[in-house]
């Protein structure tokens, strides 16, 4: 792993570099290869809060997770304990499609070996599987009442007929913990 660490509104000091390295390093363990990709760590302080953002591009998948907390050290376990549960859920999805189709012991690095070996010329072949369909009545409400179903549905999101305008609105709940509303222009 190759660490691009930055600071914005604080140094980043060799303790700091050398415990997020240590940390995330220990994401090795999950994979058979040596990971070649680039670790990015965005570290910020605004308003007394930490904040920590890790992206890891690889080849079938993209690690991303963002921490914000007090102390910079808790965000940065919190953030790998995030980076380990995407992986875990990445790795049980994977063989369990292999394990549907008579999967080999390895079938994760198995996978990450084909993709490699992949011609990347072919886009025909990153078509998108559906894998579930839903169907239901878009029901006139006012934005007010759909958060309220959205948050009793323990949705992020929620699609409805808006009962003003007649027009099929999304509202979703965003990062900040506040609402957002999305109308066709």
């Amino acid at each position: 792993m190759n660490f691009n660490i930055r600071g914005e509104n604080l140094e980043v000091t060799n303790a700091i570099q050398e415990y997020v390295e240590k940390k995330i390093g220990k994401l090795k363990k999950y994979f058979d290869s040596k990971i070649t990709s680039d670790v990015n760590v965005n570290l910020s302080v605004y308003d007394g809060e930490q904040r920590i953002e890790v992206t890891i591009p690889m080849q079938d998948l993209l690690l991303r997770a963002e921490e914000h907390h007090s102390d910079l050290y808790a965000a940065i376990d919190l953030v790998v304990d995030k980076l380990e549960r995407q992986i875990r859920k990445h790795k049980t999805k994977i063989n369990r499609k292999f394990r549907q189709h008579g999967a080999a012991k390895y079938a994760f690095a198995e996978m990450e070996k084909e993709i490699f070996n992949q011609d990347t010329s072919n886009e025909e072949d990153d078509d998108f599987e559906i894998v579930r369909t839903k169907r239901f009545d878009l029901k006139p409400m006012a934005s007010e009442e759909a958060i309220l179903q959205m948050d009793m549905l323990g949705h992020t999101f929620f699609v409805f007929t808006n009962a003003e305008t007649g027009d099929t609105n999304v509202v979703y709940r965003r990062n900040d913990g506040r609402y957002g509303l999305i109308e066709p222009s």
